[in-house]
């Protein structure tokens, strides 16, 4: 069966209380914009500022890997949305923020993001902290500007599992969802 985006993205508003749900371009302009409005909305619901903090860098992790590492989309995709197509909701629920970030991967690329979370998510929180020292110290930037610590520090930063789902669109793609929570109450 083929992943319907729009169905997709229409149950994750509908899934709590939403703070930000964006769709399209990622852009560094777009970017900025959506760490405005989300670090607003958060100071309107009277979030503790320590959550806020939390929120705040998760997000930027999350927008940043999305910016650096989309992929094109399908050809039968909305033309519209022809390069660097990224979704972003962030929403509040059952006493977490929710941050959920998705877009189109190569199918050939699934395997080593797959292990990748997994592997972070086998890590006690010391561990963690253990690889993030370790590939801070000793990883060379790699072509896209990062050493590969977007994922580890999203983690390390949430305090819990990273949890991710890939939907099989075309042959070739799937799309990538990636969720991240962070505790509040």
């Amino acid at each position: 069966m083929h992943f319907n985006f729009d169905e997709y993205y229409n149950d994750l508003n509908n899934d709590g209380e939403v703070i930000l749900a964006y769709q399209g371009t990622i852009t560094a302009d777009g970017i900025n914009g959506m760490l405005e409005t989300v670090e607003a909305k958060l100071d309107g619901m009277g979030i503790d500022p320590k959550i806020k903090k939390k929120v705040y860098n998760v997000l930027v992790e999350g927008l940043q890997n999305l910016y650096h590492h989309i992929d094109e989309v399908p050809e039968d995709f909305n033309p519209r949305f022809a390069h660097k197509f990224g979704m972003v909701v962030v929403r509040k629920k059952e006493g977490n923020i929710k941050i959920t970030l998705g877009n189109f991967i190569n199918v050939k690329k699934k395997s080593y993001l797959k292990d990748k979370i997994d592997k972070i998510n086998s890590l006690s929180e010391e561990e963690l902290k253990d690889m993030y020292k370790f590939i801070l110290n000793h990883q060379k930037l790699s072509v896209k500007g990062g050493g590969g610590l977007g994922l580890l520090d999203m983690a390390r930063k949430s305090g819990n599992k990273l949890e991710y789902s890939f939907y099989d669109y075309t042959p070739d793609f799937n799309f990538y969802s990636l969720d991240v929570s962070i505790n509040y109450a």
